[in-house]
């Protein structure tokens, strides 16, 4: 895929559906890309079939926790390199739905938002095409 800033992930819906976090409805910078822990959406979606059910762009083998990657660290996917921002990412309604209440109150429960097992927002600083089997790498 292509990571372009203004667009985010190219060819994700993230820039047209909007955000109710914006006074005006558009597409909330601080909220262009959700990444989720591979090993987290494996666990919770028992089959690689269901991954996507998340709605995550980014599913990655890495410690996304509060103490690794607060907001303001920077990532290299690749060539290309993110932003991790503060709006915390917690799961919706769809989440829920999809993957049951207890793996919302587990992701959500107060070490599942420190280890962020819901994942995180970020931003793309550096546009680049990203591949499957890219390393992430904290800057």
């Amino acid at each position: 895929g292509r990571l372009d800033l203004l667009e985010g992930l190219v060819g994700d819906n993230w820039k047209e559906r909007g955000s109710r976090s914006t006074p005006d409805g558009s597409a909330n910078p601080e909220m262009q890309l959700n990444i989720m822990n591979a090993r987290v959406i494996e666990l919770l979606a028992q089959s690689k079939e269901r991954w996507a059910l998340a709605g995550d762009q980014l599913f990655v083998d890495f410690d996304l926790s509060e103490s690794n990657v607060p907001p303001g660290t920077r990532l290299a996917i690749g060539s290309a390199v993110i932003e991790v921002t503060a709006p915390p990412h917690t799961g919706c309604k769809k989440f829920s739905a999809r993957f049951g209440p207890d793996a919302m109150k587990f992701v959500n429960a107060p070490e599942g938002k420190e280890l962020h097992l819901r994942g995180i927002n970020a931003k793309v600083v550096q546009p680049a095409i990203i591949r499957t089997g890219d390393s992430v790498k904290k800057l």
